[in-house]
C-alpha cells in the first residue's frame, strides 16, 4: 500500500511519498536485492552446514601430508572401488536419462488412468530408507527371488539399486520444462510436414536438454555416494562389486579414518566436477537456443 507524505498540494490532495518502503528491521528495502544482513545468515548457515565440514574432511585427509593422502587413494584396493563406483553411476544417469525423460513426457503429455498415483510414487525413492530399497531388491532378484532372477553381488544389481534411488532427479527436472514448453511450434512445425522424429530432435530436446543435463548429474553424483541401496544387494566384494562408500566403511572399521577421508574428497571432487561441466554445458545450451531465436 502507498505511504502518504503529510504535506499536501494546494488542492489539498494529499502527495504520495516517493520514499522506498521501510522492512522490519527499519532498513529501506526494495524487491531487487536482499539486506546485507540476509546475505550474512545465508553464508553463515551454508558455512556452519556444508563448508566447514567438507572443510574439516579436507584437512583430515592431509594429516600424513600429500604422500600419504596419494598412497590413501592409489592404493589398489581404493582404485578398484572408486573405478566401480564411477561406471555404475555413469550407467545408471544414463539409463534415467532415458527412461525418466520418458516418464516425465508421459506424466505432461498423457492422460490414463492412475495418473496421480505414479506421479506420487516417482518420489517413493526420496522417501524411502535406502537400506529398505536394498532389502527389497534383494528380495526380488536374490537366491530366493520370486521371479527365479539372481543379481545379488552382481554389478547388474549396483546399477539397479542406484538406477532405483536417482530416478526422480531426472523426471522431477525435465517435468516443468515439459509443462512450460509451447506444443503451438511443435503444431506449427507438424502442419509444416516435419516428421515426429524431427520435432522431436530439432525442437523438443534443444529445450529439454539442460534440464536433462542437470538431471543427469544430480543423479550421477547421488549415485557415486549411494551406501544404503546396494549395501545388501550389492555383496560388497573387493575389486568387484565394493562401491567407494562401502570401501570407506571398511577403512573406518578397521581404524584407518584418514584414508576414509581421503577417498571421501575423491568423491567430492569428482562430483564437484560432474556438476560444473554440466552447469556449464547447460548454460552454453540455453545461450545457444536464445541465440538462435
Amino acid at each position: 500500500m502507498t505511504s502518504v507524505d503529510s504535506t499536501a498540494t494546494e488542492s489539498g490532495a494529499p502527495v504520495p511519498d516517493s520514499r522506498p518502503p521501510r522492512g522490519f528491521l527499519g532498513r529501506s528495502r526494495t524487491f531487487a536485492g536482499v539486506s546485507p544482513m540476509t546475505i550474512g545468515v545465508a553464508w553463515l548457515w551454508l558455512s556452519v552446514i556444508v563448508l566447514l565440514p567438507l572443510a574439516a574432511i579436507t584437512v583430515q585427509s592431509f594429516d600424513d601430508g600429500w604422500s600419504g593422502f596419494w598412497e590413501a587413494v592409489s592404493a589398489p584396493a581404493a582404485v578398484d572401488a572408486i573405478w566401480i563406483t564411477v561406471v555404475v553411476s555413469v550407467v545408471a544417469a544414463l539409463i534415467n536419462v532415458v527412461f525418466g525423460t520418458l516418464i516425465a513426457w508421459v506424466l505432461v503429455r498423457d492422460e490414463f488412468p492412475g495418473k496421480g498415483f505414479v506421479n506420487a510414487i516417482i518420489d517413493l525413492p526420496f522417501a524411502l530408507p535406502t537400506i529398505v530399497a536394498s532389502l527389497v531388491l534383494l528380495s526380488l532378484y536374490g537366491p530366493n527371488s520370486p521371479i527365479d532372477i539372481q543379481l545379488n553381488a552382481t554389478k547388474p544389481a549396483l546399477v539397479i539399486a542406484l538406477t532405483f534411488v536417482t530416478l526422480p532427479f531426472v523426471v522431477r527436472q525435465v517435468q516443468p520444462v515439459l509443462i512450460e514448453l509451447d506444443v503451438d511450434v511443435e503444431e506449427a512445425a507438424a502442419v509444416l510436414g516435419a516428421n515426429n522424429l524431427t520435432i522431436f530432435r530439432k525442437i523438443i530436446l534443444p529445450a529439454l536438454l539442460p534440464a536433462i543435463l542437470i538431471g543427469a548429474g544430480l543423479a550421477f553424483t547421488r549415485a557415486i555416494g549411494e551406501f544404503g541401496s546396494v549395501v545388501l544387494i550389492g555383496g560388497n566384494i573387493p575389486g568387484d562389486t565394493q562401491v567407494a562408500s562401502q570401501y570407506i566403511q571398511q577403512q573406518i572399521e578397521i581404524d584407518a579414518p584418514i584414508d576414509a577421508a581421503a577417498i571421501s574428497v575423491v568423491l567430492l571432487l569428482i562430483a564437484f566436477v560432474a556438476l560444473l561441466i554440466l552447469r556449464v554445458a547447460g548454460r552454453w545450451q540455453s545461450k545457444r537456443e536464445d541465440a538462435d531465436r
